[in-house]
């Protein structure tokens, strides 16, 4: 397993540092024990989140990460990356008495620690093997989730990644003070020792999949999204732009981990927000996010943009860009206008803002060329249309799940996505050589 890079580590320290055994013992003991608990209902893994909570209490951290692992194989992660303010802590009956919510996700990560920190191992539930073999495309939480399940139950899985790493955008993607590389890898070496064969660096294209087709029984399809937008400007094809992804893609392997200078940071989702304070962790001089509509419109959560600004970041509303100014090959400026709440430009408004690099965070374009590819397996908009129950495809061997299916959302939710498709295929197989 790698290990954080000194520099990423003392810039990148725990974004919630995690509790003390007894202050976590402290917290669990806040815990009502709501027996039609609305924090398991708001997971979309439906941890029993009352059950592990009293677990800790007991000083039982074993069962406690049992029961989160029962739901979700990636509960690690998940602890660290949910947006627990608006699912389980968000949902929690403490509200009602004016009370802040149990600190469901530092607890969740406090018995996941101690179970890593004993080497603990996912557990089979079925000892010998069954017939029926397994792909899953893609090793992002979705496959890792199906993966993992379909393991459990005794059936070979394989697992095709283009990058050099599994785990998706936990290993690349999720700003490092929330999730190090380190532990995500951590967890997938947990998913291995039950016998899952990754096979990395390997691009999966249309030619490729007719072969696979021949050597797998089922299909899962967890390959994410494609590359980011880019930016549609004079002067966007600038070797100063890099996307956010990239970007953060880059410190995470340690591959940059300096930045200086100006930076803008366009777009206004949770990936530009990581992208931004990563920057300003790494040394830049001023960071500003351009967004072309107002702050009530932006799609990061409400305390991702707190915690943004108090890294220092600016932000620039109802701004476009319109151009990239250079001075031999050096980057100078963005060219912006100020818009109207329609998106129309304000007569005289135009200005010019300094910058050494700019970042693109505005969405990422659906895996189009491959999914396309995919015999009888419908797209809506370009996303995977599933059985929502199942994750089948409209081809009975192929299901899906993750942001190809849903566009973008959460790690949890992929994780949701992958354990469903698996139990379904799990279903599928056995039916099929009873």
């Amino acid at each position: 397993m790698r290990e954080q890079h000194p520099i990423i580590a003392e810039r990148f320290p725990d974004l919630h540092p995690p509790f003390a055994p007894q202050a976590a013992v402290v917290e669990a003991n806040r815990c009502l024990n709501c027996f039609d608990a609305p924090c398991t209902a708001a997971c979309p893994t439906h941890i029993d989140v009352p059950k592990f909570i009293k677990k800790i209490v007991s000083g039982n951290l074993e069962g406690s990460a049992r029961t989160i692992l029962d739901a979700n194989v990636l509960g690690a992660s998940c602890s660290r990356v949910c947006p627990v303010d608006v699912l389980c802590e968000g949902a929690c009956v403490m509200h009602h008495y004016n009370e802040q919510p149990i600190e469901i996700g530092r607890l969740q990560r406090f018995a996941m620690d101690a179970f890593h920190a004993r080497g603990g191992k996912l557990q089979k539930t079925f000892s010998g093997t069954r017939v029926g073999k397994v792909v899953c495309i893609g090793a992002g939480p979705a496959s890792l989730a199906c993966a993992a399940e379909l393991a459990q139950h005794g059936f070979a899985v394989t697992v095709f990644e283009r990058c050099p790493l599994a785990g998706g955008l936990n290993t690349y993607g999720v700003a490092e003070y929330k999730l190090p590389a380190s532990a995500s890898l951590r967890e997938i070496e947990l998913i291995e020792e039950l016998g899952v064969e990754f096979r990395l660096g390997i691009e999966i294209d249309a030619g490729s999949l007719a072969e696979i087709e021949r050597d797998f029984d089922v299909i899962f399809l967890g390959v994410g999204l494609g590359a980011m937008h880019r930016l549609d400007i004079p002067g966007g094809d600038h070797s100063s732009i890099v996307d956010a992804l990239a970007f953060i893609a880059a410190y995470k392997t340690a591959k940059m981990i300096h930045t200086t200078g100006k930076v803008a940071v366009i777009g206004a989702g949770n990936t530009a927000i990581d992208a931004a304070n990563a920057a300003k962790r790494l040394g830049a001089e001023e960071v500003s996010i351009i967004y072309r509509r107002k702050r009530e419109s932006m799609s990061a959560f409400d305390f991702e943009y707190e915690h943004a600004r108090q890294e220092g970041v600016h932000f620039l509303w109802q701004t476009i860009p319109v151009g990239v100014s250079a001075d031999g090959g050096m980057l100078e400026f963005l060219e912006c206008v100020r818009v109207d709440d329609r998106l129309a430009p304000i007569p005289g408004s135009e200005f010019l803002l300094a910058c050494d690099l700019i970042i693109t965070a505005i969405g990422q374009s659906p895996l189009l060329e491959l999914l396309e590819s995919v015999k009888d397996v419908a797209l809506d908009n370009g996303r995977v249309v599933v059985e929502r129950a199942t994750g089948q495809t409209t081809n009975p061997r192929y299901f899906a799940g993750g942001d190809c299916v849903n566009g973008g959302r959460e790690v949890v939710d992929a994780v949701a996505d992958g354990k469903r498709a698996a139990i379904a295929i799990a279903h599928q197989l056995e039916a099929a050589h009873a």
